[in-house]
């Protein structure tokens, strides 16, 4: 067969831990802080938004709001998905940015719903594209050994944008700064005000050499990575040999159409894209059922000020945070489908048991944020690793357009139905219908935890293209 042989991956899995690599994770990362920065203003402000001096906003409406959202992330990710894998990761890591900072700005000068649902449209749009190139961008830059628990670390750093949310919501909701008509939008645009800063960050992030090797541009990857190998070597010291037998076969196999895509995961992947599915849908249902509406549980049923919201955020996003990066390293050292499935399945039982304490009047404010706090302590460390097991178990030629597919499927169906379902069941009023919804939560998270358990793959430690070959050579055929 025709093709040519590359010792690229190796060379950048071999790599010792570096500085280089904290400027990646960080530059690259700051796409989750973002969507959690996001996320959470909506959540925190959702009760001041209700307001007729804001803009007058029902409770159906915060939460076609969040659908909205979800869509817009959805398009976003097929779009640029496609886009990552045949014009590079790094042009669109950028391009999305730019779209979300035009958006969330935009969102602070809305005068009403449709305005401001467009805008939550459109800064799900470049979420959903940044969902795509980064995770491919991470796990091909990262080495192999600790690629879990960086891509969950990243991942987690979700929350650290939801406790910057809800900092922001608190100090600027604050009668004595701006006060609930004006702070809201002071809010979006400080969210913009950061993607600018983040811009100048990731421009330094080089493109893939995986990508650019695939791509039969073997004179750039090469550049890449020996100036990679260079900084670290100057840093760290001369680097361990590669093995001259670990060498990859690239077939210059042309990026796969949407179609040709879909025919891989349904057919040559399908064991694997059923996990990877379950997965996705399961976790977005989970988080986006409860965390879309958490403002309008806590001031509807809990009796909290509308301008209080936010201190309640704060421990639920603690939890979140802590959980991928004290679990991540487990996923490296026990394996991936032990602890996706404990993880999930024991998410999903203290959802149900919190659930059934909410029902039964037994939580109070502070209670059901601890209680939140636990449970999403490990939903937290499932959903991350949802998205490292899309990112790593598919080919690099189909890599982003893999994440997109599942990430608009899942996403689309549990993200996009669950803040709809559960702004209907609050405006109910009814506990009961309240805790159904996390019954349903529940049981999606432990039937995709113990599918995972049963057909997931062991990738930990392994290098990607020994999980899934590229297309076209003698294994990936």
């Amino acid at each position: 067969m025709t093709g040519w042989q590359s010792d690229i991956p190796a060379r950048l899995d071999r790599l010792p831990w570096s500085a280089w690599h904290w400027r990646v994770a960080i530059a690259l990362g700051i796409a989750w802080v973002l969507d959690g920065l996001e996320v959470t203003l909506v959540g925190s402000v959702g009760a001041v938004l209700e307001r007729p001096d804001t803009l007058g906003l029902t409770a159906a409406q915060i939460g076609w709001s969040g659908s909205l959202y979800i869509a817009g992330a959805v398009v976003g990710a097929l779009v640029f998905g496609r886009m990552a894998d045949r014009l590079g990761r790094k042009k669109l890591f950028l391009a999305t940015l730019m779209v979300y900072m035009a958006a969330t700005l935009a969102t602070a000068f809305s005068p009403g719903f449709a305005f401001f649902a467009a805008c939550r449209f459109v800064t799900g749009l470049g979420i959903g594209g940044e969902y795509a190139a980064i995770n491919s961008a991470i796990d091909e830059l990262i080495p192999a050994r600790v690629r879990g628990r960086v891509n969950l670390a990243i991942n987690g750093s979700f929350w650290l944008g939801a406790a910057l949310g809800a900092g922001l919501s608190l100090l600027l909701l604050d009668p004595r700064v701006l006060g609930p008509v004006w702070g809201w939008r002071g809010c979006f645009a400080l969210g913009a005000v950061l993607a600018v800063a983040i811009v100048l960050v990731r421009r330094h992030v080089p493109e893939s050499p995986r990508w650019l090797a695939t791509h039969g541009r073997h004179a750039e990857a090469e550049q890449v990575i020996a100036g990679i190998e260079a900084e670290i070597v100057a840093r760290r010291g001369a680097l361990p040999a590669v093995d001259a037998r670990a060498t990859v076969t690239y077939a210059g196999k042309a990026v796969p159409t949407l179609r040709e895509v879909i025919r891989l995961l349904v057919r040559h992947y399908r064991t694997r894209s059923i996990v990877t599915f379950a997965l996705m849908i399961s976790q977005a249902f989970f988080y986006n059922a409860i965390f879309f509406t958490y403002a309008l549980v806590l001031t509807r049923f809990q009796g909290v000020p509308d301008e209080r919201v936010a201190l309640y955020i704060f421990p639920f996003a603690i939890g979140n945070a802590l959980g991928p990066l004290i679990l991540g390293p487990l996923f490296d050292r026990i394996g991936r489908r032990k602890m996706i499935a404990l993880t999930y399945v024991l998410s999903g039982i203290g959802l149900a048991a919190t659930g059934w304490a909410f029902m039964e009047g037994w939580l109070d404010a502070r209670s059901q944020a601890l209680c939140w706090s636990a449970v999403f302590f490990l939903a937290s460390a499932a959903a991350s690793s949802a998205y490292l097991t899309a990112s790593e178990v598919f080919p690099l030629e189909m890599r982003a357009m893999a994440i997109s597919v599942f990430y608009a499927v899942g996403t689309g169906t549990g993200g996009f139905i669950a803040p709809v379902l559960f702004g209907m069941l609050i405006e109910t009023g009814s506990r009961g219908a309240v805790a159904v919804g996390y019954g349903i939560g529940a049981a999606l998270v432990i039937v995709a935890g113990a599918l995972a358990l049963r057909f997931g793959v062991d990738a930990e430690r392994r290098p990607l293209e020994d999980i899934a070959a590229p297309l076209g050579s003698d294994s990936g055929r």
